[in-house]
């Protein structure tokens, strides 16, 4: 692997500014947290970027319904983002907000660019109107009888009960879902994004290898069946971005959201004075990676480039899609408790837990997620705490007693250690990868060794013999050292945890310092590095997180 420094921005999706974060937003943000502090610690410039996506009729209506003003809303549901995010040990470089003057000017410059470049049709759609409430309808806000089951009360794009799919034309007896009014067919004028103008560059961008091979495959099913025109217009009112030279007409909101990256990181180069340009135009040597659920691919892998092109900017080196989360093998659900909130979780359990328990399920794929619960009290008691951290205790014990903190002036097994470091080429080619559960496991493999080597010494019998202090000292000095180099591996993962070790080893726990191990070096007290996680515990936070609690 190339150990030449990177210039390398990295994005995760924009949560929605209408709710607060649940677990399936922190496995995305920590999926991509992990990689972009592993990068990191291999010496190349890496920089997060996120914003809250804070537009759209949804935000109007929640905003409008809690008696505040949509900038009020969006302000509110940010901090309580940001606060959770940080909750978990998620490192932006800054987040920002869509409903910025940033993200209006570049959502008015690409949109420019898109219609001098002839790629906008304006054409008259006919839409569900609520004469009540004066605004047209998203299928989501039309309920009606399933025209398929018969089941009352079904959105208007599908029915929860038999599964079927279908348009809110189909739906018996539709109603507003914001009214309860009969919604009335009514025409309007729409702007539309030609596509179909790209399938060159999508065909070549889908085939490019920067995609995984289940989107690729999901995208082309959608290049073959012929690419369709975007709606990208919403009509007033519409909390958003007034569309330039069209009055009445707003941006929909999936439009400027993606352009939030781009708007969050321009920020960050204000503050930070990077080069802007090297990221966001053709040519340079800058990797550009967003990371997402598998449930938006259609709009990064195919709008985005097409937005990104006919707006002369530059491609994404990649886009990694992950898949779902499941809690205890379902979807998650608040009648049972498994649909649980950021700030939930992070009332009752530290949020390495879970940092660490989606890492050890996390592979480069996109398939979804599962967060077993048992499993969860099970392998963080049993990796972390029975087989990392039980190192170091178990080694500074003795150390602490016997040799006033002090390590051996030599290393007892120098091929044991360097082993160890050897195997960092590795468990690097599996972060650089997204295979965190092959990292996880490799890691693990070699804290089994490290406990064996120190099972088979048996510092605890040999401590009873005087004569054999200087190999008492030297069995507990190499297990730090196989300590601080698993710790360095796990720094991504476990950064709470990291600090804390550097603490103890007074010592900086990178993978470019691990060249030798530590000899005549003195530690700090050990201070506990991570509690048991206590099954008790987890049942009152899921019990909290059932509906009304």
């Amino acid at each position: 692997m190339s150990t030449s420094p990177r210039n390398i921005l990295v994005t995760s999706a924009l949560p929605y500014a209408n709710a607060p974060l649940h677990l399936g937003h922190m496995l995305e943000q920590a999926q991509t947290d992990i990689w972009v502090r592993f990068q990191r610690s291999r010496g190349h410039h890496c920089r997060y970027v996120c914003a809250d996506d804070a537009h759209g009729t949804a935000i109007m209506l929640s905003a409008d319904a809690a008696n505040r003003t949509p900038e009020e809303h969006i302000a509110m549901i940010q901090a309580q983002h940001e606060q959770d995010s940080a909750g978990f040990l998620i490192h932006f470089d800054h987040y920002h907000s869509t409903h910025s003057p940033e993200n209006k000017r570049w959502s008015e410059t690409i949109f420019e660019r898109l219609e001098a470049g002839g790629h906008i049709a304006v054409r008259d759609i006919t839409q569900a109107f609520d004469p009540e409430k004066g605004l047209f309808l998203a299928d989501r806000f039309i309920k009606g009888t399933c025209p398929k089951c018969k089941a009352p009360d079904q959105y208007g794009d599908n029915c929860e009960a038999c599964g079927a799919t279908y348009s809110p034309a189909d739906l018996i007896d539709p109603v507003s879902a914001l009214s309860g009014a009969a919604p009335v067919d009514q025409a309007s004028s729409h702007l539309f994004f030609q596509l179909s103008n790209f399938e060159t560059l999508l065909t070549d961008w889908i085939n490019s290898g920067q995609l995984q091979s289940p989107i690729a495959n999901k995208l082309k099913e959608w290049l073959e069946a012929g690419l369709q025109d975007w709606d990208i217009s919403r009509d007033a009112p519409y909390f958003g971005f007034e569309i330039p030279g069209h009055p009445e007409k707003y941006f929909y909101v999936w439009l400027d959201a993606p352009i939030g990256y781009i708007a969050s990181h321009e920020v960050l180069c204000r503050e930070q004075g990077d080069d802007f340009d090297a990221y966001w135009l053709p040519g340079g040597d800058t990797e550009l990676y967003h990371f997402i659920g598998k449930d938006i691919v259609n709009f990064h892998g195919l709008f985005w480039p097409a937005m990104l092109d006919a707006a002369e900017l530059r491609q994404p080196t990649a886009v990694y899609a992950h898949g779902f989360l499941t809690v205890n093998g379902v979807k998650m659900s608040k009648s049972r408790g498994t649909f649980i909130l950021a700030d939930t979780y992070l009332e009752h359990l530290d949020p390495e837990y879970l940092r660490y328990y989606f890492a050890a399920k996390l592979s480069s794929g996109v398939d979804d997620i599962d967060l077993n619960l048992d499993d969860f009290v099970q392998r963080v008691n049993s990796d972390l705490i029975g087989k990392v951290v039980n190192i170091a205790s178990r080694c500074a014990g003795f150390l602490r007693k016997k040799f006033d903190n002090q390590m051996s002036g030599n290393c007892g097994e120098p091929e044991l250690v360097q082993s160890f470091i050897d195997a960092g080429d590795e468990i690097a080619e599996l972060y650089e990868a997204r295979e965190f559960n092959r990292a996880m496991r490799e890691i693990i493999a070699l804290a089994d060794r490290a406990n064996q080597y120190i099972d088979d010494k048996k510092p605890w019998v040999m401590a009873k013999d005087e004569t054999l202090e200087d190999e008492v000292q030297a069995v507990c000095s190499v297990g730090i050292n196989l300590f601080r180099v698993l710790a360095t591996y796990l720094k991504p993962v476990l950064p709470k945890m990291a600090e804390k070790s550097e603490a103890f080893l007074r010592c900086s726990l990178d993978w470019t310092a691990l060249d030798a191990p530590l000899v005549a070096h003195e530690l700090a007290p050990f201070e506990p590095l991570l509690q048991r996680v206590d099954a008790d515990v987890v049942a009152a936070m899921v019990e909290a997180s059932k509906s009304g609690a």
